[in-house]
């Protein structure tokens, strides 16, 4: 089949399909005649194996390795199950950092509701975030802190 006939197939664009050939992910054979790439049943395995994985968080480079542990005859699902176990500790502590920071710019902006809008003086920009202290950033450790008292 064609590129635009497996694009529609999993439900992909088309250059996505030639994306994921360039990268190495998914193989193609150039017909000689008019040189457009045809895939086949195989390219809608790997393809549709390629949009889950990545739907589910992974990268293209782990896609890729895991694929050529499934071609090498080796089971990958035990290190897909240790890949997803890093990618959710890794993912709890990005939400950890992103609340804390938006607990911040709610507290800044809270801050900033009463204070008077100036006229640049050529001194200044904005004098909204020159007088920012930063005092209320709160560091993911001090969050992870307050969130442990919290639960105590």
């Amino acid at each position: 089949m064609f590129t635009s006939e497996l694009a529609k197939l999993v439900g992909v664009t088309p250059e996505t399909v030639r994306f994921y050939t360039r990268q190495g992910l998914l193989k193609a054979v150039k017909q000689p005649s008019n040189g457009y790439r045809v895939y086949d049943q195989t390219a809608v395995t790997h393809l549709t194996f390629i949009t889950h994985a990545t739907a589910i968080g992974f990268s293209l480079k782990e896609v890729q390795d895991i694929m050529q542990s499934s071609e090498q005859g080796k089971s990958p699902c035990p290190q897909v199950r240790q890949m997803l176990r890093h990618k959710i500790v890794e993912t709890e502590q990005k939400i950890v950092s992103l609340t804390a920071h938006l607990s911040m710019m709610k507290t800044t902006l809270s801050d900033w509701a009463d204070k008077e809008d100036t006229v640049p003086n050529g001194q200044e920009i904005c004098c909204l975030i020159e007088d920012w202290s930063g005092q209320n950033t709160v560091s993911p450790a001090k969050e992870d802190d307050r969130h442990q008292d919290e639960e105590k």
